[in-house]
């Protein structure tokens, strides 16, 4: 049996109608993904226009330089992700490998910077519940805007690091030489999530970081 027709699934009648079924069923997961990260998005407007001050005055709470950081450890990912996809579609495993080992190693690095963010809101005490403290006037408003930053940088960090676990098993399938020029779905896959992931965030940094920039 030859390799490609090891991958062939039997309900498919060729390797092309497979990598087209499997790209259709990721772009149907990523919209149900915009649909879902959307109606966040939704609720963070309707509540920052309600409050526009004080969300104003709470993002000043965030470090826009680890966020810039972050922002750019995480285009530089994009990058190295694409390399993985044009080198896996080349038949590269070397080359593909070392872009995977960037890509993930990038990721860590990002989930590095949000966790020292995380532990700064904590010693503030800045996390939404009983110990929150901010001024009593606007504690309220505050809250819910640290609720979504929470929420929404929390959720994109398990997305993150559902992400490594995905391009953990294409690594693996690297290293034993799975990927060819004629079988490269996995990669090409992966790479679309990972993106997906990046540019949830692009969205993110702006909108929680950036709203009282000019101040």
């Amino acid at each position: 049996m030859s390799e490609s027709e090891s991958i062939l699934r039997g309900h498919f009648r060729d390797m092309p109608q497979q990598r087209d079924a499997s790209s259709l069923g990721m772009w149907v997961f990523l919209a149900t993904e915009v649909m879902f990260f959307g109606g966040l998005f939704l609720t963070y407007t309707v509540n920052r226009a309600a409050y526009p001050a004080i969300f104003a005055q709470a993002s000043r709470q965030l470090d826009v330089t680890l966020g810039a950081t972050n922002t750019a450890v995480l285009i530089c990912s994009s990058m190295t992700m694409a390399m993985a996809v044009y080198f896996s579609q080349k038949g590269k495993r070397t080359a593909l490998v070392i872009s995977l080992l960037l890509t993930m190693g990038l990721g860590l690095v990002f989930l590095t910077i949000k966790g020292m963010e995380y532990a700064e809101k904590f010693r503030h005490h800045l996390v939404p519940g009983y110990n929150f403290q901010y001024a009593p006037a606007s504690a309220g408003p505050a809250q819910l805007y640290f609720s979504l930053y929470f929420g929404l940088t929390g959720l994109h960090a398990l997305h993150m690091i559902i992400g490594l676990g995905i391009l953990t098993a294409v690594l693996i399938e690297a290293l034993r030489g799975r990927y060819t020029p004629e079988y490269s779905t996995p990669v090409e896959l992966s790479g679309l999530y990972w993106h997906f992931v990046d540019i949830i965030w692009i969205y993110l940094f702006p909108l929680l970081y950036l709203i009282d920039l000019h101040r």
